[in-house]
């Protein structure tokens, strides 16, 4: 009996493990933080060993191949020895592909993939197909194979994931752009980045889709490149990418329609909804329709590129109070995203960044600050680094290290008519559980 050990036991690690064990698997869950109650619970009631606070060797090491979390690094002790002694490392969303009958829609990008996931999930449900969300978002792709597979599957993947796929194909790949992002998990070198980003093609054909912004600075030149013969360098856990030639759907900011009435604000969004027309589109093209069928199917796609509500966390109007409009954009945890919502916002600006540093080059974004914001609220366990970045502006800052004291600052700098947009550049993990987290407590503190 081949045994699987799985690395981190949330959302997709409890997924990984139900599923394997139903596979004929021998599984064994090992997590170095505290296992959630409820995950516990379900792994109890279908009999996996597990274990908290710890990684015991001899279980670990006896694998025949083993899933890890994505936000386990390489340079983790266990997953050094692992790949010192061969084990093959998975991902999730590889290990779950090989039970599934569904097709798959699969989007990456340093920028936008949520509302794009979140908008190709929409138009899906609407046409009354049998879809699923996962990856990033909605719940366990492992799971889902595992009480109820479905047609189709819209998944939205991080870098970090791509990074320990290396069989899966994507059906439809949608790839919305690569910007600098994780930088720290990627040697500080972009080029390892960019290469992760394209793992999203690796193995499609001609008879699968592959949706890109053409605008973008690296995909068109990877796309050359690989045609060419380019052999990525591997991360440690992986195997290089596998090539991929997949039929090309490129779409460019000259194909944006000024008279859209997609309802999300911004040209980032008018790319969403873009990537997100072709991707449906590339699915209704495999599904053997009728005439009338596709008639039908187009009128309820234009529908829904007029009414989908958006995504929570992102670029989210909270609340309107004494002619300050406060938006929560939590999601935005990379400069390029603070870079879009500060593009998006036509009144002067209360900006709310920092958290967790990931390499940011905060040079990108001042000529928006100086023309966009007129007070910066530092938000973070050390914010030295913005203090460095911003200071020398001449524009009016606050320095705060919890939500509560963050608003309160905001409250004292905004004046009628600004917004205070929270689009913090950073990740979450110095003062937060998650993004989610902090978008929450943003909403909490401002209050109803």
């Amino acid at each position: 009996m081949d045994k699987l050990v799985i690395l981190g036991a949330g959302e997709s690690g409890v997924g990984t493990a139900i599923l394997a064990k139903q596979q004929g698997y021998d599984v064994f869950v090992s997590d170095m933080g505290t296992i959630k109650a409820k995950y516990k619970k379900r792994l109890d009631e279908h009999s996996i060993r597990w274990e908290e606070g710890q990684h015991t060797e001899s279980e670990v090491l006896s694998a025949t191949e083993v899933v890890k979390s994505p936000g386990i690094p390489d340079s983790a002790p266990m997953v050094q020895a692992l790949i010192a002694q061969g084990t093959p490392i998975l991902a999730e969303l590889e290990f779950a592909k090989r039970y599934s009958r569904g097709r798959t829609i699969c989007i990456t990008g340093s920028n936008g993939k949520t509302t794009t996931t979140s908008l190709i999930y929409y138009i899906m449900k609407k046409w009354g197909v049998d879809v699923g969300l996962a990856g990033n978002i909605g719940r366990s792709y492992a799971m889902q194979v595992a009480t109820g597979d479905h047609d189709w599957y819209v998944l939205e993947i991080s870098s970090f994931q791509l990074d320990n796929m290396f069989d899966f194909r994507a059906d439809v790949a949608v790839l919305m752009n690569i910007t600098p992002d994780h930088l720290d998990r990627y040697e500080f070198n972009m080029q390892n980045y960019v290469d992760s980003k394209m793992r999203i093609i690796q193995n499609q054909t001609p008879k699968d889709t592959f949706v890109y912004w053409s605008d973008d600075e690296y995909i068109d030149k990877e796309l050359r490149k690989r045609l060419d013969g380019y052999d990525p360098k591997p991360t440690p856990s992986s195997r290089p990418a596998a090539s991929g030639n997949p039929t090309l759907a490129p779409f460019s900011d000259k194909d944006i329609d000024p008279e859209s009435n997609f309802p999300l604000p911004g040209k980032h969004n008018q790319r969403n909804m873009m990537a997100a027309r072709s991707a449906v589109r590339a699915a209704m093209a495999k599904m053997d329709l009728t005439a009338g069928q596709q008639s039908k199917y187009e009128e309820v796609l234009a529908k829904c590129l007029t009414d989908f509500p958006g995504v929570e966390h992102r670029l989210e109007k909270v609340a309107d109070k004494d002619g300050v409009l406060w938006i929560n954009d939590s999601k935005a945890t990379n400069v390029d995203a603070c870079r879009v919502a500060l593009e998006a916002m036509s009144r002067p600006v209360v900006l709310i960044v920092g958290g967790k540093d990931k390499g940011n080059d905060y040079g990108l974004i001042k000529p928006l600050v100086a023309e966009k914001c007129h007070a910066l609220v530092y938000l973070g366990a050390d914010n030295a680094k913005l203090h460095a970045a911003f200071d020398d502006m001449g524009i009016a800052t606050a320095d705060t290290h919890s939500m509560k004291d963050c608003v309160e600052a905001c409250r004292g700098l905004a004046r009628k008519g600004d917004v205070v947009l929270l689009s913090p550049c950073c990740a979450s993990f110095d003062l937060f559980k998650n993004m989610e987290d902090r978008g929450e407590q943003f909403k909490e503190n401002i209050g109803g």
